[in-house]
């Protein structure tokens, strides 16, 4: 395991991303500008083109064009020497069977230096993993989407995950600009999925109650509280306002509070109803094509203008 843990510098460093979609190539991206060279897996040969042309476009967007020369894109794991690799990252579809597969796949092809990443939003490591010889260097790392713009990752160790290269790894991402937070045991959703899920959990409660509009939602967290977000996350934010208010809201509020073990039906009746947003049309919001452009503009804008603020709080990309 010690050429694992040296994982170095990202210009001397060779990473694997597996599969080409939105999250594969966002990925890539985050590799890229720190001038990592990168290889992209994606099967589908006419997907190819595609995918070049929309990490070129990110690359652009980040004024490292240039960057592009360090992509490769191929086929299949068969058509790389895996003994040149530093790290391999999976985001394959969000299927167990295949993630299983793939990682059984690489434990004969990946030499024991590489570190196996899996992007899998919720499955834990410790399932994917489960009865490999690579256990060891296994481990969750997490993204956002957009991966490229999003800053978070989480490191996820598994059990059986050498706490060493959980360390390499996260240092690693911090060089690529990312912001690497360590998921200490292997819990379902991790930790930012697991806090927007139990926000999501009053928000969709307080809209079947009748207590409140996706509008309204929306705005309270947007305009609101999320608005300090920027500034200060929930435990540092409550530092400036003192705990003892917090406290004090807290045994008043808490008891009150959504604990259904179930999505509530103003949730659970859209995707049965084929109504899942942008991508049907329809949510709790009406979409067209038109306004779907709009919004997605509108969004990215904004992401990029929160990115420029952090800035000074983000690590520096190493050259």
């Amino acid at each position: 395991m010690k050429q694992a843990i040296g994982l170095g510098a990202p210009s001397a460093s060779r990473a694997v991303v597996v599969g080409g979609g939105t999250m594969g190539a966002d990925v890539a991206v985050v590799l890229l500008r720190a001038h990592c060279k990168t290889f992209i897996i994606e099967p589908r040969q006419d997907q190819h083109a595609g995918i070049h042309q929309k990490v070129l476009a990110n690359l652009q967007a980040i004024s490292k064009p240039d960057n592009i020369e360090l992509l490769q894109i191929a086929a299949g794991i068969d058509d790389l020497d895996w003994s040149g690799i530093d790290l391999m990252i999976e985001c394959v579809p969000e299927v167990l069977d295949i993630k299983r597969q793939l990682f059984k796949a690489l434990a004969d092809k990946a030499p024991a230096h590489v570190i196996l990443a899996s992007n899998s939003s919720s499955f834990p490591i410790s399932q994917i993993a489960e009865d490999l010889p690579t256990r060891e260097r296994m481990l969750g790392l997490h993204f956002f989407m957009p991966a490229h713009i999003v800053p978070l990752a989480e490191v996820v160790l598994g059990p059986d995950t050498d706490p060493a290269i959980a360390d390499a790894l996260a240092a690693f991402m911090r060089r690529c600009g990312s912001v690497p937070i360590m998921v200490r045991k292997d819990v379902p959703g991790f930790i930012a999925n697991r806090l927007q899920h139990a926000l999501g959990r009053e928000a969709f409660s307080l809209i079947q109650e009748g207590i409140a509009t996706p509008e309204d939602i929306d705005a309270a967290v947007r305009f609101g509280f999320g608005f300090r977000y920027l500034a200060a996350g929930p435990i540092m934010q409550k530092e400036h306002a003192g705990l003892d208010v917090h406290a004090a809201a807290a045994a008043t509020i808490y008891p009150t509070l959504s604990n259904t073990p179930t999505p509530p039906p103003i949730l659970a009746d859209k995707p049965k109803n084929g109504t899942i947003g942008m991508k049907s049309g329809k949510g709790f919001y009406e979409w067209s094509e038109a306004n779907i452009a709009v919004e997605r503009q509108r969004y990215n804008k904004a992401l990029r203008a929160g990115l420029e603020i952090l800035s000074e709080d983000l690590p520096k990309i190493e050259p």
